[in-house]
């Protein structure tokens, strides 16, 4: 489809051309003596239509790519791909579809025509020659030549840089292939797989390598950087990477793979791939001691802290208006959370029985809490029975109100916020992932009743 006529659009292609090879002339001839007779065969060859008549011979030696197999293998021989972004089916995976109409197109071929291609992205008008060209547009075309002959074939040829070499699309020994089982879900079936060659999406890594570099080193995420050294507020986050890899491809001579490959320096950013490195810590019985929260669950750092700022915060005498509530609200909310996390290890990480040992000292609310898997064991009828009665959560919230208001020196006590809000806020947690509903999931396990009992427990 033509684009619409411009005016003034051929004389700004054209004097772009002018331009572009005057800096070519002046680069080759800048060290050559005036008298050299280098330079005056130098200066007929940039002319603008002797450079743009050679120019057309040599596009040949190039093609432009999104999808190149070079990266694969230097070695390789067979088809790349030039396919716009816009033209890839749209899907919720990352991909090359993503980049939009201002992606960066990549040129493969003779390093020594690269020069052509640069020709090819001057940018006039918001848009590259190429882009005007490939558009059909009237005014392109006719700053190539006067001649309207002339300047049909040499937009013909340099859009042929777009085409695929050849009339089918081929492979290589040096390529990667993998078979993909496309049909059904027999893999004795020959016929039902797909051979596939994987291509390199050389213009969706440049976009990742530009990304990545504004990100580590751009002036942006130098300043959040130091905002966060400094422990400063700051406006935009900062981005970091771990493990992140670099693949250099083409060694020392990275234009013999790619134009993009060499505007890189070779360097292709790979983002960690592998699984997180779990880091678990052995689950220590809880033996010996009566409760879990004076000698586990107060030890916790995270735990420390929440009621070492909370604390701070009642001693500093706060109005009881609804910003004082909400702020005990959170701090009581974080503290489920981690009673959750702590119950959740030793529910898990230890074997079903454990609170049967001889050397476990824990109330017996607490082992029913801690060990519910013990009620599904082969002569734990007794035990089965105390869980199955659901009077141990409420003595679990009493004796988290103990607790915590020990620590808060009964700063609390007294106010609308007394040790049955403590246990309130513990028994009707009402998130996803809170005690209550964990204790409902356990509960429907093991055949238990779905009322959670109130009452006063008493420890």
């Amino acid at each position: 489809m033509s684009a619409p006529p411009s005016s003034g659009r051929r004389e700004r292609v054209r004097a772009a051309i002018e331009a572009f090879l005057q800096v070519r002339l002046a680069i080759k001839t800048d060290k050559l003596p005036p008298d050299d007779p280098q330079r005056t065969a130098l200066t007929a060859q940039h002319q603008r239509s002797t450079w743009l008549a050679d120019a057309a011979r040599r596009v040949a030696q190039i093609q432009a790519v999104t999808h190149s197999l070079k990266p694969i293998h230097p070695d390789a021989r067979g088809t790349n791909l030039y396919v716009p972004p816009s033209q890839l089916p749209q899907r919720t995976e990352l991909g090359s579809h993503v980049l939009g109409p201002q992606f960066a197109s990549d040129v493969v071929g003779n390093a020594a025509a690269l020069d052509v291609y640069k020709l090819l992205k001057l940018d006039v008008d918001g848009r590259t020659l190429l882009e005007w060209l490939l558009a059909g547009d009237a005014d392109a075309q006719a700053a190539l030549s006067d001649d309207a002959a002339q300047a049909t074939a040499w937009r013909d040829a340099f859009v042929g840089l777009t085409q695929p070499r050849g009339d089918a699309v081929s492979s290589h020994t040096q390529a990667k292939q993998l078979y993909w089982l496309a049909e059904g879900t027999d893999p004795t079936y020959d016929d039902a797989y797909h051979l596939l060659a994987p291509l390199y999406a050389s213009s969706l890594a440049h976009a990742a390598f530009a990304t990545l570099q504004d990100y580590r080193f751009g002036d942006a995420n130098k300043e959040a950087w130091q905002a966060r050294r400094d422990k400063r507020e700051h406006g935009r986050a900062y981005h970091h990477y771990p493990n992140l890899a670099v693949q250099k491809l083409g060694g020392t001579k990275p234009q013999n793979i790619s134009q993009l490959n060499s505007e890189r320096g070779g360097s292709n950013y790979l983002l960690g791939s592998l699984p997180p490195s779990w880091k678990s810590q052995d689950v220590s019985t809880p033996w010996h001691m009566d409760s879990v929260f004076e000698k586990v669950y107060g030890y916790r750092k995270e735990v420390r802290t929440i009621v070492r700022d909370l604390l701070y915060f009642l001693k500093s005498d706060p109005s009881p208006n609804k910003d004082t509530r909400n702020r005990v609200d959170e701090a009581i909310e974080a503290l489920i959370d981690e009673l959750l996390e702590m119950a959740g290890r030793f529910q898990h990480g230890l074997e079903a029985g454990w609170s049967a040992d001889k050397r476990c000292d824990l109330h017996e609310a607490e082992r029913l809490w801690l060990d519910p898997e013990r009620a599904a064991l082969a002569d734990e009828a007794d035990f089965l029975a105390k869980w199955m009665q659901q009077d141990w959560p409420a003595q679990i919230g009493h004796r988290f109100g103990n607790w915590l208001n020990k620590q808060l020196d009964n700063l609390l006590h007294g106010s609308e916020v007394t040790q049955r809000e403590w246990k309130k806020a513990l028994l009707v947690d009402e998130r996803d992932t809170g005690w209550a509903s964990a204790l409902h999931g356990m509960r429907g396990r093991l055949g238990a009743p779905t009322y959670i009992p109130a009452r006063e427990g008493k420890a």
